[in-house]
């Protein structure tokens, strides 16, 4: 009789055993290239499903005999790691919710909580528990639940602290800084009401330009389906491996859910004969979620291999992986944000603007010098020059005293021109991928390059390691970036400002969009992608960028703080365009900092 007693916590240590054994094997399988492993994959999942069914029917038996509640706890964070990895792999939203549906589970019914013990290494799996759902949160922009979950995180560190004196938590103290100080960076926190960093329809859709996008057809049509993120700058904002920069790009390649209806229903798989995919939707914690987690509607989200302060050569390695799995007629997105070494520039890191309609005169001059960065690049950028200038400046990506082991060179990028390269450069040596123009070995390549210097009416919202990058931001949320230029408060102004000065923008980007659908000098490499929602929007937020810094920057040198785009964009476009100039004008006189721009009366 005791025998059979035994039997359900025998069965269920084994299946435990079993699970764990397979999730060590997986756990550090990379997030990019083709489906690495993923029949052993699907072998996990099924492990660790079986395993939550067994708890669950046999779940008065497992207590009896000493099942504790953080160990149920245990597994469903182990499927939460599971589908979270599934989703860094496939960039699939369904997987992400996964994760939020057991790691919600786990908080709501107080597994580790409710146990109380003084074992160190629960402790140490709570903590970690902690930090994983603070991860998932922050991607989904679950602002409330993160703030709760932060408040939770603190409290148990000093808890551990005080119960545990001989052993030092202070990667835990220091990971607590590190999401408030990402909650004070990220505007989804500061400012409540602004629109999301995803591409929304409601607000991305311009009814006005749609039908001249529908009907745009390029001699070659390109599909987004790939990118590589990259972000590396010391103290740079950030929570585990996802820097602010990254962030900000990650969410600006992913669709927003509409507001479909996303309910789980219990299901158990079957298994006869008939292959199962246990990374589907699990079904076994039957939760009503919010409406707007997903939305079944939306194309799928591009697949984003995003890398954490990587070596160059794991860069390289990752970036070769992807374009030789490339499918035909696609093109894959590069984003690089990383300080460097320019070798011909002296100047100080950052200027600040606090300029009147007085100087206008003085901008003038210094502007019409510019014109010829909007019609012409300079010789080298035609790949005229030696290939040693593929080698002068670089990005930096690792510690001081590396050398050249660290350094990544234009050179480096140039063999991967063989597929279609969607570039983003975002740094102080930025302009030294200019090469690329012209030097491409297959494909022409499209570069958007971040001026070598950023420029604010206040200096403090200069400092990356604070606030991020201004290019970045530029391109991922152009009215917050426009404000935070300018020393404009959102956080401080009324719904009915913050809207219109929105719907100013779109009423812009309307325009813009239908300016280069009907523009005859679009460059094929720009008309390839248009058709594109994603690196559309990017492109005509560039031009705003471009049309906010050139009336803005300070008149000396003013080259340095202005972006680049290769192939040049038409002259319709252009900063000095009225179509252009007049929204950048509209804009500001609507948000009363008229004073900081100069700007021709139009």
């Amino acid at each position: 009789m005791a025998e059979e007693v035994d039997v359900v916590p025998k069965t269920f240590r084994g299946l435990v055993e079993s699970a764990d054994r397979k999730f060590a094997r997986v756990r550090d399988f990379p997030s990019y290239g083709r489906a690495q492993g993923q029949h052993y994959l699907q072998k996990v999942f099924k492990a660790y499903m079986t395993l939550w069914k067994y708890q669950q029917d046999n779940r008065t038996e497992l207590i009896k005999a000493g099942l504790k509640r953080w160990e149920i706890g245990e597994i469903a964070g182990r499927i939460g790691q599971l589908y979270f990895g599934q989703y860094t792999r496939t960039s699939e939203a369904r997987f992400l919710v996964e994760a939020y549906v057991f790691y919600e589970a786990i908080l709501k019914r107080r597994y580790f909580e409710g146990c109380k013990v003084k074992d160190l290494g629960v402790r140490f799996k709570e903590l970690r528990f902690y930090a994983r759902f603070l991860l998932v949160l922050l991607i989904l922009n679950r602002t409330e639940m993160v703030k709760v979950v932060v408040e939770k995180l603190r409290a148990l560190v000093d808890d551990c602290n005080a119960n545990f004196r001989e052993t030092n938590f202070k990667e835990w103290k220091l990971a607590v800084q590190e999401i408030v100080r990402f909650m004070n960076a990220d505007t989804n926190f500061t400012i409540p009401s602004a629109r999301p960093f995803r591409y929304c329809a409601m607000f991305d859709c311009h009814p006005n330009s749609v039908p001249y996008v529908a009907r745009f057809h390029a001699k070659k049509v390109l599909k987004f389906r790939d990118a590589i993120l990259m972000s590396y700058h010391r103290n740079e904002v950030k929570f585990a491996e996802l820097t602010l920069d990254s962030y900000r790009m990650m969410q600006c390649l992913e669709w927003e859910p509409s507001g479909s209806s996303y309910q789980k229903h219990p299901a158990e798989p079957k298994e006869n004969g008939v292959a199962v995919d246990y990374s589907g939707t699990s079904g076994l914690i039957d939760m009503n979620l919010v409406a707007d987690m997903t939305d079944p509607t939306l194309p799928p989200n591009p697949k984003k291999a995003i890398l954490y302060r990587p070596s160059v050569t794991h860069f390289v390695a990752v970036l070769a992986t992807i374009c030789e799995e490339l499918r035909p007629e696609s093109i894959i997105l590069v984003y690089l944000s990383a300080s460097g070494k320019p070798t011909h520039i002296n100047a100080s890191p950052v200027e600040t603007s606090g300029r009147s309609k007085q100087t206008t005169k003085n901008k003038l001059v210094s502007h019409n010098s510019l014109e010829q960065n909007f019609s012409a690049p300079q010789s080298h950028i035609n790949g005229k020059e030696g290939s040693g200038d593929y080698y002068d400046d670089y990005l930096w990506l690792g510690s001081k005293g590396n050398g050249g082991s660290s350094n990544l060179y234009p050179g480096d990028i140039v063999p991967f021109t063989r597929r279609p390269l969607f570039l983003i450069v975002d740094s102080d040596s930025s302009h030294a991928f200019k090469v690329l123009h012209g030097a491409e070995r297959g494909e022409k390549a499209a570069l958007l390059l971040s001026p070598l210097k950023p420029v604010f009416k206040d200096p403090s919202h200069a400092d990356i390691t604070q606030n991020g990058s201004q290019f970045t931001f530029f391109l991922t949320a152009p009215l917050q970036a426009f404000c935070q230029t300018v020393g404009f408060s959102l956080s401080d102004c009324t719904t009915e400002v913050l809207n219109t000065a929105e719907n100013i923008l779109s009423t812009a980007f309307s325009k813009w969009e239908v300016i280069l659908c009907k523009s005859p000098s679009l460059d094929l490499v720009w008309a390839q992608v248009l058709s594109d929602p994603f690196l559309r929007r990017l492109i005509i937020r560039f031009i705003f960028c471009r049309a906010v810094l050139y009336a803005f920057c300070p008149p000396e040198e003013s080259d340095q703080y202005l972006p680049v785009c290769l192939p040049q964009l038409p002259t319709s476009l252009s900063p000095k365009a009225d179509a252009v100039q007049s929204s950048v004008s509209q804009l500001a006189t609507h948000l009363k900092v008229a004073d900081c721009f100069h700007l021709d009366d139009t």
